[in-house]
């Protein structure tokens, strides 16, 4: 039997919990219940008498399964490894996705990463047979894909180990990002722990027509919510709208809540996901979801009191979004930044306003986010219309897709023909440049320029490692369009193209496409590995030599002292993802090696003193040098050092190297004015103190050569603040708060160390 599958009998279990668990819940809560609470409720370890308060209290969980890609999960079973774990106790799945880089086409590139990265897929085929996971091959497809297509089903909990894996609420899953010891944890069989999020509501009315496509309501939601409005809540999409959208096209929506900062976004099951789960070969899963629909949607009184009062969404919402998708036009967003919206008919008012280069240099769809059959075939619609005229892309065209599954399919069905015909080159079934693994070598050091992508993300350095490349993001068939004119200012509404035979015309909408195929998905072969039926007999392959892999050491533990007199590494102002704390491009082949990785560490980081990026003052030198230099010598003359940030620090990608490198190089503490919910966590695991200003203000008083004390952690307890000294060069002294959120278990894991070695112990005890 294969360990990692979604067979009929797990479901079941997971479901007849779900009834149990939400029994009992009623009986404490009296009221109707969200979707929301009821998978989170019922996959809590224990019912506890009282309910949980959105934002304060802390849950347990017990996750149904655990998604790791090839990056991340390197640190993630190098931490199953240092625990000394035997076998994973929950079905767990690695993926090959981020390690190919775009160069040329989908097959050299696939050939390239696999010579280049041997030995990182060595050492995690052998580990996965060894521990139990499900091995996918490099071209296997995107994790979030793949995992849509094999392994999601409703009503499911799952973690995952990159910030998209909320792409399978598209399924009516929670599916939670986390960092790589969350999942070493729970696939050691260790409950999760979880802050009790609170709950967004986004009603849905109305259906899309014409250009309007799910990208555009999530790019709306975006520009409501910013890039931090769902912090430490899920987003739960409900309302007859919801019910004309497609499973693959719920997925894009609940795939970029993660740009909002939400835990997790959510559909309710309906129709719709049950067409793709027969569609993927799941019929017996189909029957269950059917028949425990009731568990795996929301009370029927709340989108009725909600449709018809309209006022009590307060008893089920901490905030309710409305949005008519009748009404909503296609959005684009950026640069630089998800939640910079504004509709396609402004986007030419906008060009004028803020001086963006209008002359695109590459446009790019697929990925994760926007890769299915249906997205596919609306994209392949426009090319169609294109190639009737006989016109041409007037810029690049990179098709990513998302699954082999899906690239054998449209290839099969013609879709790929239709771009390949207007000039698109595709791409490896793989990440590429949606995570800076691209390789541009037209573009000049320095040089600015314009993409159009149909991704999720687009921070500055995101795609392909320049800061000056501005990155605006649509639906695929806006992002045809637009490479189709050429310019960012080019509006399908109104613009027209000259044909071949020099008439114009204007393109029309593209037309409804198939949710799935109607001749079925093409079965593909040879893309995943089992585990071992004898792990007794498996090594794990790791070169002792080895530049890219690195056998992790136990962070040492608190030694009960209090943080004295502590420089400042780096103060950080403005945005600052994990993308600028540990950026991804060239550096992603060292993830599996913390020291070599250590050296990208705040390169993107701006120093809110002097403006520049990645570099800042040595208080040992005098001398202004990069911060990894810094902190390298700081670690060397035994110094611990702290890194003050601003507002939302740490958003974006799961990243723990984020987390790693700082508590590897010696940092102490973190002290911001907010933090991205899963940063905080990563640097709470890593024994980082996560510590937040109790006036935002603060953060000015802090000057390059201050030193830092942090007093009184003999006596750190949930909801006591800190006591921070800023000891001044002018011989002053000033008193400040900080907060925290730590509870008790998690002040051990500072006790500790960190979290890992407060698991090593309980499995060595």
């Amino acid at each position: 039997m294969n360990q990692t599958a979604t067979t009929p009998e797990l479901v079941l279990t997971v479901y007849k919990k779900l009834e149990n668990n939400i029994s009992q819940f009623r009986k404490i809560v009296n009221r109707p219940l969200t979707l929301t609470e009821k998978i989170l409720i019922g996959h809590l370890v224990e019912i506890d008498k009282n309910e949980p308060q959105p934002g304060k209290s802390y849950i347990f969980l017990q996750p149904d399964r655990v998604a790791l890609q090839d990056v991340t999960g390197q640190m993630t079973i190098l931490r199953v490894m240092q625990a000394g774990l035997k076998r994973t106790a929950v079905p767990t799945t690695v993926h090959c996705d981020h390690l190919i880089q775009a160069r040329v086409e989908a097959e050299s590139d696939t050939k390239a990463a696999i010579y280049e990265n041997n030995e990182i897929y060595k050492f995690l085929e052998s580990a996965s047979r060894k521990y139990g996971l499900g091995f996918w091959k490099p071209g296997a497809g995107i994790i979030h894909q793949v995992v849509l297509e094999n392994y999601a089903f409703p009503g499911c909990l799952m973690i995952g180990t990159d910030s998209h894996t909320p792409n399978a609420g598209g399924l009516g899953m929670i599916a939670i990002g986390v960092g790589g010891l969350d999942a070493a944890e729970t696939m050691a069989g260790m409950p999760w722990e979880l802050l009790y999020p609170k709950r967004i509501g986004v009603y849905l009315s109305g259906k899309l027509n014409g250009w309007t496509a799910p990208k555009d309501i999530i790019l709306y939601v975006a520009s409501q919510l910013t890039v931090s409005g769902g912090t430490n809540a899920i987003i739960e999409y409900f309302g007859p709208g919801s019910k004309s959208l497609s499973c693959t096209g719920k997925a894009t929506i609940t795939n970029m809540g993660a740009e909002l900062g939400a835990t997790c976004s959510i559909f309710p099951y309906d129709q719709r996901m049950e067409t793709y789960l027969r569609a993927t070969g799941r019929n017996s899963l189909a029957d269950l979801a059917k028949e425990y629909s009731e568990v795996l949607s929301q009370d029927n009184e709340i989108e009725k009191e909600i449709a018809e009062i309209g006022t009590n969404s307060r008893k089920y919402f901490d905030q309710l979004i409305k949005v008519n998708l009748s009404e909503l036009e296609p959005q684009i967003v950026g640069p630089h930044t998800p939640d910079l919206a504004r509709s396609i008919s402004q986007m030419a008012e906008d060009v004028n306003k803020n001086d963006y280069i209008d002359r695109i240099s590459v446009a790019l769809i697929g990925s994760c986010t926007n890769s299915s059959y249906e997205d596919m075939s609306r994209a392949a619609n426009i090319a169609e219309q294109a190639k009737t005229k006989g016109v041409k892309i007037k810029v690049p065209l990179l098709v990513t897709p998302g699954s082999e599954m899906v690239r054998a399919t449209i290839e099969r069905d013609g879709q790929m023909e239709s771009m390949k015909a207007i000039g698109a080159t595709v791409l490896a079934n793989a990440c590429g440049p949606c995570i800076g693994q691209w390789s541009r070598p037209e573009l000049k050091k320095g040089e600015s320029s314009t993409i159009v992508t149909s991704y999720n993300r687009n921070f500055p350095g995101r795609n392909d490692g320049r800061r000056e490349t501005m990155n605006f993001i649509g639906s695929p068939e806006i992002v045809i369009a637009l490479a189709l004119g050429g310019k960012l200012s080019f509006n399908p509404f109104t613009d027209e193209l000259t044909a071949q035979d020099g008439t114009k015309f204007k393109l029309d909408p593209p037309k409804i496409a198939p949710e799935v195929p109607e001749d079925g998905f093409k079965s593909v072969k040879d893309v995943y590995v089992p585990p071992s039926d004898d792990p007794d007999s498996i090594d794990v392959i790791i070169n002792k030599n080895s530049t890219r892999l690195q056998k992790l050491e136990p962070f040492t533990k608190w030694d009960g002292k209090d943080f004295q007199n502590l420089p400042i590494l780096s103060k950080v102002k403005g945005k600052c993802t994990t993308d600028h704390i540990s950026p991804a491009g060239a550096w992603l082949m060292y993830r599996g090696h913390l020291d070599k990785i250590s050296d990208n560490l705040l390169l993107g980081a701006v120093n809110a003193y002097t403006g520049g990026a990645g570099i800042g003052k040595n208080i040992l030198s005098n001398n202004t040098e990069s911060f990894p230099h810094i902190a390298r010598e700081y670690k060397q003359k035994r110094l611990k050092w702290i890194i003050v940030g601003d507002q939302n620090y740490g958003e974006g990608s799961s990243r723990e190297h984020a987390a790693m490198s700082p508590r590897y190089l010696g940092c102490a503490a973190v002290i911001a004015k907010s933090f991205a919910r899963i940063h905080e966590t990563n640097l709470k695991k890593q024994g980082v103190l996560a510590l937040t200003f109790d006036n935002a203000h603060d953060y000015d008083k802090i000057m390059e050569e201050d030193r830092i004390s942090l007093l009184g952690l003999q006596d750190l307890q949930p909801g006591k603040p800190v006591r921070c000294y800023l000891h001044h060069t002018d011989g002053k002294i000033e008193e400040i708060n900080l907060k925290h959120s730590y509870n008790q278990s998690q002040i051990e894991w500072f006790h500790a160390g960190s979290a890992l070695n407060v698991l090593q112990e309980r499995e060595n005890s």
